[in-house]
């Protein structure tokens, strides 16, 4: 066990490795430069040149790689060259917002796909079940950039039930707050609702023809009892992976939204650094999402061969 942790944990690292060398690099072949963005149009070359290497950015690439890599692994992801602010401050002031997101976009997710499964698996086949599984293709197929404004003039312009853009912190009012919030974790959770709904669907109708299961009801247990005590439990360990593994991908999926709904996430602080040329808060910014979604597959992976048992003879066989 001991083994296949290390193992993990270094492919693990070995991602980041690579996630972030691929940012440097694609940030570099694109035009212009952060010096050009701080000096305005009506800069010289020779000012440019001036600040560029002021900013060390003369450097060759494996250079400036380097030096950046050394730092990061102290815990050091730089300054931005535009605010002056320290990327490790900017990433904790707005990573609230992206959790919070993240969050109530998975349990809203799992709340629905929940009910929905549970309806599907009654009767396989039946209407209920072709309903459902018509709303699942629907949500599967409305990314989160044709959700939103859909939403957004459904619900907050037509009817009036939510803000169309804006952020209340939590200290400002929880009710304020949830109400902010919960239209975009509407857009983010449907394709979660569509992929939970599927994978528990499957799980319940072959739980429900098991033994145990078939024994419960010949004792004469009620079919709600049946489904909520013996089947769904058993059926919700797949659900309970893809649920954090996608917690993970939700994490860094919030860029779109965020910047749609004008929230004051890592997602808006991501393209509006990108826009600016700042290199080092974008390569701050996708190593931290990097590190957070590697690390919860990890955790998620380890997990799960603790918790079944199968999977650690299938790694031993």
């Amino acid at each position: 066990m001991m083994l296949t942790a290390a193992v993990r944990i270094g492919r693990s690292l070995l991602v980041v490795l690579l996630v972030s060398l691929a940012v440097v690099g694609l940030m570099s072949l694109a035009p212009g430069s952060v010096a050009s963005v701080i000096l305005g149009e009506d800069a010289t070359p020779e000012s440019i040149a001036a600040l560029n290497e002021k900013l060390g950015l003369d450097q060759p690439f494996w250079a400036q790689y380097l030096d950046w890599l050394g730092n990061a692994v102290r815990g050091d992801l730089g300054t931005s060259p535009i605010t002056n602010q320290p990327v490790t401050e900017a990433i904790a002031e707005r990573l609230p917002v992206t959790l919070q997101l993240a969050a109530m976009a998975l349990l809203i997710a799992l709340a629905v796909a929940v009910l929905m499964a549970v309806a599907s698996a009654v009767r396989p086949g039946g209407a209920v079940d072709r309903a459902l599984n018509v709303v699942s293709s629907v949500f599967l197929s409305v990314p989160a950039f044709i959700a939103g404004p859909v939403l957004i003039y459904l619900l907050a312009q037509q009817l009036g039930w939510f803000p169309v853009i804006g952020w209340t912190d939590v200290g400002e009012g929880l009710a304020a707050n949830l109400r902010g919030a919960l239209l975009p974790a509407i857009s983010i959770a449907l394709i979660e609702i569509a992929a939970f709904h599927r994978i528990l669907r499957e799980d319940l109708i072959g739980t429900l023809r098991e033994d145990f299961v078939g024994a419960a009801r010949a004792k004469g247990m009620s079919p709600s009892y049946v489904m909520f005590r013996h089947a769904l439990r058993p059926s919700s360990m797949s659900l309970i992976t893809l649920a954090g593994i996608n917690l993970g991908r939700l994490v860094g999926g919030t860029v779109i939204v965020e910047s749609l709904f004008l929230l004051p996430g890592l997602g808006q602080l991501l393209t509006s650094s990108i826009v600016s040329r700042d290199l080092i808060t974008v390569q701050g910014v996708v190593v931290f999402v990097a590190v957070v979604y590697v690390a919860i597959n990890t955790v998620v992976d380890l997990g799960y061969r603790l918790i079944d048992p199968r999977v650690r003879k299938a790694v031993t066989a």
